[in-house]
């Protein structure tokens, strides 16, 4: 699986290359300096996953994705190649958070995009507060990351063009609560863990966190 994981990683780096001008320094300078990490990141195409493992290589680098993207044989391939974990959204999430925990516990780092589907304009959209309970869980800094330029991926494709996409990371964060938070108390903490994504952002892309983004947090304690 090492050789296969090198592979992989090879070839797709070279193929996202091709298409893209790719910035992901800010996100392995992070990965470097902090672990163990759950990664959360805005949700715009198919590419920011592939883009993040590929270009972290050799560090383990995971996520979490939607169980129909193992239909597809050659995305089954490369998901399992980086030990990708499947989520059922019509399901309870509480194995795939297991799974999650226990790759974090192996010393991958994990991806994943709390709004839950990908974004049609590039706008970043509502968090989905399961993250909240996926982050307790695993008990480790969640690290905010924001990238954009992916919004143009089609248009610049028939245009014969690279689109450059850049990947920014913020400071990485624990959430503090005393006991389990109720879902009043959830949502006032997901807009909070949104909001460093959104302060990550152009101003354009903010969506319904440009005020939050900021504002003071009450329940995260920067690391």
């Amino acid at each position: 699986m090492g050789f296969r994981r090198f592979a992989v990683s090879y070839v797709m780096k070279a193929l996202l290359t091709i298409l893209c001008k790719i910035d992901c320094r800010e996100f392995v300078k992070a990965l470097k300096n902090n672990k163990p990490l759950l990664v959360i990141f805005n949700h715009i195409n198919f590419l920011e996953v592939p883009i993040l493992v590929t270009h972290s290589y050799p560090m383990y680098v995971s996520g979490l994705v939607k169980s129909e993207t193992w239909d597809n044989p050659i995305f089954s391939f490369i998901f399992n190649t980086y030990k990708a974990i499947p989520i059922d959204r019509r399901k309870s999430f509480t194995e795939s958070f297991k799974h999650v925990c226990d790759a974090i516990k192996k010393g991958y780092y994990m991806c994943i995009a709390p709004e839950g589907t990908r974004s049609k304009d590039g706008v970043l959209g509502k968090g989905k507060a399961g993250i909240i309970q996926l982050a307790l869980e695993a008990n480790v800094p969640i690290l905010p990351v924001a990238h954009y330029g992916g919004e143009n991926i089609w248009k610049n494709i028939r245009r014969f063009r690279r689109t450059p996409f850049c990947f920014k990371a913020g400071r990485p964060f624990r959430i503090k609560v005393e006991s389990l938070p109720g879902h009043e108390e959830r949502e006032e903490i997901m807009t909070e863990v949104m909001a460093q994504i959104a302060r990550l952002l152009p101003e354009r892309m903010r969506g319904i966190y440009s005020q939050k983004a900021q504002n003071e947090c009450k329940y995260l304690e920067f690391c």
